[in-house]
């Protein structure tokens, strides 16, 4: 057995190494294909010792779940400091670089929402919320007044466009650049016109960034 597996551990840093095996093996698998067995082994622990940290399987595809959706939140953070329209670009172009990079995540995040897992659903749920408060606060600061069909509108556009980024097909490097400067693009055009179909024309009419 490799010495790095026989390092004792904390509990809570021995469930934080679980949780990170699992974020890394959404990389070339679906949530619901992880293999707890392979898991454990690369952790060197047993199995049971896996459930003893998080009750089951389920359990444990819940805190993978929070894991990836947590960096997926921290990588698209949006930049306060910029002006509205140039924030919503520069957060859409880091959503777009983080599916580029993270296409197996990114897909098991969009498919949790059909998790039969309550709870699972529920962590996804809250990412897809969080980013229509981010989209919201945008618009808010250009302006346009707030209600509720334009809360409606923004909460179906990020499933919209949760959707768009899948079947998008996106690759990592130079041969993905124009792909993903297009799917970018129109991600934007998507939303300005769900948010005039919502509340009628923007303010200032302000220009897409460039």
């Amino acid at each position: 057995m490799p010495a790095d597996r026989r390092i004792r551990m904390s509990p809570e840093d021995r469930r934080a190494q679980l949780v990170a095996l699992g974020v890394a093996a959404l990389a070339d698998r679906p949530l619901d294909a992880l293999n707890v067995e392979d898991l454990s082994a690369q952790a060197g622990v047993s199995r049971g010792l896996l459930f003893y940290y998080f009750d089951s399987k389920q359990g444990f595809h819940r805190e993978v779940v929070r894991a990836a959706r947590d960096g997926m939140l921290n990588a698209t953070e949006p930049q306060l400091d910029l002006p509205p329209l140039e924030r919503l670009h520069t957060t859409l172009a880091k959503i777009v670089d983080f599916v580029r990079e993270h296409r197996s995540t990114f897909v098991s995040l969009v498919q949790g929402v059909a998790s039969g897992d309550r709870e699972v659903r529920a962590v996804v749920e809250e990412a897809e919320q969080i980013q229509t408060e981010r989209v919201i606060a945008a618009f808010d600061e250009l302006g346009v007044p707030s209600s509720r069909m334009l809360r409606v509108a923004l909460r179906a556009w990020v499933a919209f466009a949760e959707q768009a980024l899948v079947d998008g097909d996106l690759v990592a490097g130079p041969e993905g650049d124009a792909d993903a400067a297009e799917l970018l693009a129109f991600l934007e055009r998507s939303v300005l016109a769900v948010v005039e179909a919502a509340t009628g024309p923007l303010p200032s009419a302000p220009p897409l960034v460039e």
